[in-house]
């Protein structure tokens, strides 16, 4: 954990004092004195007039000028009216310029802590505005597209040999990644403790052979892979938000905020989202009204209309993950403009493997292991794998391609 540095106190200048005999003397001190105040005086008064300008202005720094990645400015939001076409389903993000990321704060505990790590420093943004899907896909909507195309997920194949050539034939079956939690307690630092690859777990059942989605239009869609997510975006007409995207958006218009409501997790005692109480893996208690995954649209939305952008499940972005993105972008300088991502995945915990972000949390998110429901940081995932805790979304920008080049896989 990175440990705030003292600031070091000036030394203050050591004046003395001249001799009365030697008045040309004094009075070019005095002189001397009577510039740097006046000096002083006239940077201060420009620094404030800067900064005050800074914070309320749209524009782009210079090319290659350094910018302040300590603090949030405020949101700049897009003036005008919203396209009057409103897709069903949808609501309106303005877009405009934002800070992007998150940073350390007092009210964090070492794992708030460690969730900042590859979402710093802030760097500052402009988005053009979109539409977005106020809720993540649900199994209805997923429904509908795969009895129009006969889309087979790939949770739903079997995996290829030549794909994976050191694994055994028996283990190579059609099947996804689902959160098995041990009855004891484990160590925290081994998440294959909680995680299983479940033979016949896939869209249409969740965690295994035996569990389906019948009754459950309303729930997210899951286990869905990136290519899975792509799919359904593009037979919708629409595309994946871009990691840039989804931030504006989550914010819904607020700035620097720990949360997409605010800075308090439980405003008066209030349930925001759905997240893991209790003792992490082994149980969670359902405190929030929730043990597992819930409908959506069950807690509040935030200020842009757009519902569980914290908790529930993880969703997709078009950008590829590298962990330090923003390190690029804030030593580029100025505001990057729609960014969509670096050109190629690096992850240095799983340098092998090809991630793309996923953003928002789950409903395992909790202060005890992962607290990736704060807004500004950032999840990841292998391209090929889904989880019982990983959905998506969708957006349309008005008068663009539906495909970015992001989104293309390689």
């Amino acid at each position: 954990m990175l440990q705030p540095q003292s600031s070091k106190q000036k030394s203050q200048p050591q004046l003395t004092e001249a001799e009365p005999r030697h008045w040309l003397g004094l009075l070019l001190v005095a002189f001397a004195l009577l510039f740097i105040v006046v000096a002083v005086v006239w940077n201060s008064k420009f620094r404030t007039t800067a900064q005050s300008v800074g914070a309320a202005s749209s524009v782009s720094a210079a090319p290659g000028m350094a910018a302040d990645h300590q603090t949030f400015q405020l949101t700049v939001e897009n003036k005008g009216p919203a396209p009057t076409n409103i897709p069903a389903g949808m609501v309106w993000i303005p877009g405009g310029e934002f800070s992007m990321g998150a940073q350390e704060d007092a009210s964090l505990n070492d794992v708030g802590m460690q969730a900042t790590t590859d979402s710093r420093p802030i760097h500052h943004v402009y988005v053009d505005g979109f539409w977005m899907d106020k809720t993540d896909v649900t199994n209805r909507e997923f429904t509908k597209f795969v009895n129009a195309t006969h889309y087979v997920t790939v949770a739903e194949r079997k995996p290829r040999p030549e794909d994976f050539p050191d694994a055994p034939p028996e283990n190579l079956v059609a099947g996804a990644v689902v959160f098995s939690p041990p009855d004891h307690m484990v160590p925290l630092n081994d998440h294959y403790q909680w995680w299983s690859y479940v033979n016949g777990a896939n869209w249409r059942h969740p965690t295994g052979p035996q569990s389906t989605v019948k009754g459950r239009d309303n729930f997210p869609v899951v286990d869905v892979a990136y290519e899975d997510a792509l799919a359904y975006a593009k037979w919708a007409g629409k595309r994946l938000p871009t990691e840039a995207e989804w931030e504006f958006a989550a914010r819904g218009g607020l700035s620097g905020k720990l949360y997409p409501w605010g800075n308090e997790f439980r405003p008066n005692g209030k349930w925001m989202a759905n997240t893991h109480q209790g003792a992490f893996p082994v149980q969670d208690t359902g405190d929030d009204g929730h043990i597992g995954i819930s409908e959506v649209a069950l807690f509040p939305p935030n200020g842009y209309g757009l519902y569980d952008m914290a908790g529930n499940v993880w969703q997709w972005t078009s950008d590829w993950y590298r962990s330090d993105y923003y390190e690029q972008l804030a030593t580029a300088g100025g505001t990057a403009r729609n960014p969509d991502g670096p050109k190629a995945p690096f992850d240095p915990d799983e340098p092998g493997e090809k991630k793309k972000v996923q953003r928002g949390g789950s409903f395992l998110c909790t202060d005890q292991y992962c607290s990736r429901y704060l807004v500004g940081t950032r999840g990841k995932g292998e391209i090929t794998t889904g989880t019982n805790h990983l959905g998506f979304r969708c957006v349309i920008v008005p008068e663009k391609s539906a495909l970015i080049s992001g989104q293309q896989l390689p």
